[in-house]
């Protein structure tokens, strides 16, 4: 049997709190930036992520454990491509949270809603609206503010955005494959599959191993339940009472938790900083809400 939070919340109040636990959620996915930044500091990164979306994964198939059995070999076969997309974001976004600040991280990885209808574009053929080529633009200029440095960008802006690339190539395929009765167990099996890449890769960092502290495994166990399985119970259900164009809105509101949380934490702020990100938050509503693409509100929330 499945669990969901709409069992335990009153009808008559659900299209009200749907925003508020939108925007909570987007508030936790915007923290994560500092968190992981921290975690990555005490461990290493291959067992920081197996730790962080294995505890993710079987939360979530606790919650409804026969998502994954009643799923076909064929959605078997495209949740774990989408995994290895998945897995390929995440990793490149973690490594380099390593040379980038957390603020800088989280308009970077913002970019993935740029970059997705151009995805989209390359591999289905769908078109590019104007729109979404003028936010590619407005967005080119908000990342040269805040990551160039002289003639080039760092490793961890670029790093960070092929992260983003990698999570809107997995946005368009969810959005070809996933259905209502399949999504969760997609998600199941995509996150299971994240675990297994970076276990595999634990033995490049002489690994794996535990996290070295509590204050780690606080951060671990964090991610894992708060903005991993929760959040994700919570996001699923919150889009279901709200109209996408709401949705998206409150979820492009991310970038900017994480820059809030990194002002908290002690980064710097400059004006260039500031600018660029804002250019960057710009294209992601630029995009969002011009012209709907048959994705409507299905892109998925890509915390680090």
């Amino acid at each position: 049997m499945g669990t969901s939070p709409a069992r335990f919340i009153p009808e008559r109040i659900r299209p009200r709190l749907a925003p508020v636990a939108l925007v909570a959620v987007t508030a936790i996915w915007g923290s994560t930036f500092v968190v992981v930044k921290f975690a990555i500091a005490e461990m290493p990164v291959f067992t920081f992520l197996s730790w962080r979306f294995g505890i993710a994964t079987v939360l979530l198939l606790a919650l409804r454990p026969r998502s994954v059995l009643s799923l076909a070999r064929r959605d078997l076969r495209r949740a774990t491509a989408l995994g290895i997309a998945l897995g390929m974001g995440y990793i490149l976004q973690t490594i380099g949270l390593q040379y980038t600040s957390a603020t800088v991280s989280g308009f970077v990885t913002g970019m993935f809603l740029v970059f997705t209808p151009l995805v989209a574009w390359a591999v289905t053929g769908e078109r590019v609206t104007a729109t979404a080529w003028v936010a590619v633009a407005v967005a080119t200029v908000g990342l040269a503010l805040m990551s160039l440095t002289g003639a080039s960008a760092g490793l961890g802006e670029i790093l960070t955005l092929g992260g983003a690339l990698a999570f809107a190539a997995q946005i368009v395929g969810l959005s070809q494959w996933s259905s209502r009765e399949n999504a969760y167990g997609l998600t199941v099996v995509q996150l299971a599959t994240v675990t297994v890449m970076c276990l595999l890769l634990t033995p490049f960092e002489s690994g794996p191993r535990v996290p070295p502290s509590a204050a780690s495994w606080a951060a671990v166990v964090f991610l894992a339940v708060a903005a991993t399985a929760l959040a994700f119970v919570t996001q699923t259900w919150a889009q279901s009472q709200l109209e996408p164009t709401q949705a998206a809105v409150i979820l492009t509101m991310e970038p900017v938790f994480a820059g809030l949380t990194g002002f908290l934490a002690g980064e710097q702020m400059t004006l260039r900083l500031l600018l660029g990100a804002a250019m960057v938050l710009l294209a992601m509503y630029l995009v969002e809400l011009g012209p709907r693409r048959s994705r409507e509100a299905q892109v998925a929330h890509l915390e680090p």
